[in-house]
């Protein structure tokens, strides 16, 4: 596929979804059409990850913690390098995402998460949006299908109802992100991974639709 037409002032196109929503598989394509930087989730330099699946309550707070301040500077980098960059998950989906349903499952007590949030606005004031959010909207069973086929051995211990919650939680987050323009994809409906049908291309023309109109 020919590379689409550039535009030098969009910096940062961000790529949103729950475990298995074909976030890397996507930023990773279209990395390669735009010829831009790809900042892939680094899950090889997380040292609470393993230990986070097999006891949430004991490597919540943890967890969170290491994630907002990695995705904090990764921001950075991105707005610092000199070709746009496509990244794959943001420091939204930690704060209004993964961190809420952890405290609303009690697995992050009330004053830890009081301390991530407070951490979080700080950090998020000195941020800029994305100029465009892609939210890879599924359904549970694709999510499940994927993890399953993807085989991570850490996976394995995600309980269902986690990712049900999850999934409710991207949901209503995409239906009131208003920080910046968003483009909801329905993996259900789309098979980008395979590109059988030209869905990457569709995808590509609806970022283009976007950009035409970031900077009016």
């Amino acid at each position: 596929m020919a590379s689409p037409k550039k535009q030098p002032d969009f910096r940062h196109l961000a790529i949103a979804g729950n475990i298995g929503s074909g976030k890397t598989t996507l930023a990773k394509k279209l990395a390669d059409a735009y010829g831009w930087n790809l900042q892939p989730e680094d899950l090889s330099s997380n040292p609470y990850l393993e230990d986070f699946y097999e006891d949430m309550k004991r490597w919540g707070f943890h967890m969170q913690i290491h994630l907002l301040v990695q995705r904090f500077n990764r921001v950075r980098e991105i707005r610092e390098a000199s070709k746009p960059t496509i990244q794959d998950r943001t420091i939204y989906e930690d704060a209004d995402i993964f961190a809420p349903n952890l405290h609303e499952m009690g697995l992050i007590d009330s004053r830890d998460y009081a301390n991530f949030r407070a951490l979080y606005e700080t950090m998020s004031a000195a941020l800029p949006p994305p100029d465009l959010m892609i939210y890879l909207k599924a359904s549970v069973g694709s999510l499940v299908t994927n993890i399953e086929r993807r085989g991570r051995k850490y996976e394995d211990n995600i309980r269902l109802d986690y990712l049900k919650r999850l999934n409710s939680r991207y949901d209503e987050w995409a239906e009131t992100y208003t920080t910046g323009k968003i483009l909801i994809v329905n993996v259900d409906e789309c098979n980008f991974a395979d590109d059988r049908e030209g869905e990457l291309a569709s995808i590509v023309a609806k970022i283009e639709s976007q950009r035409a109109g970031l900077f009016d």
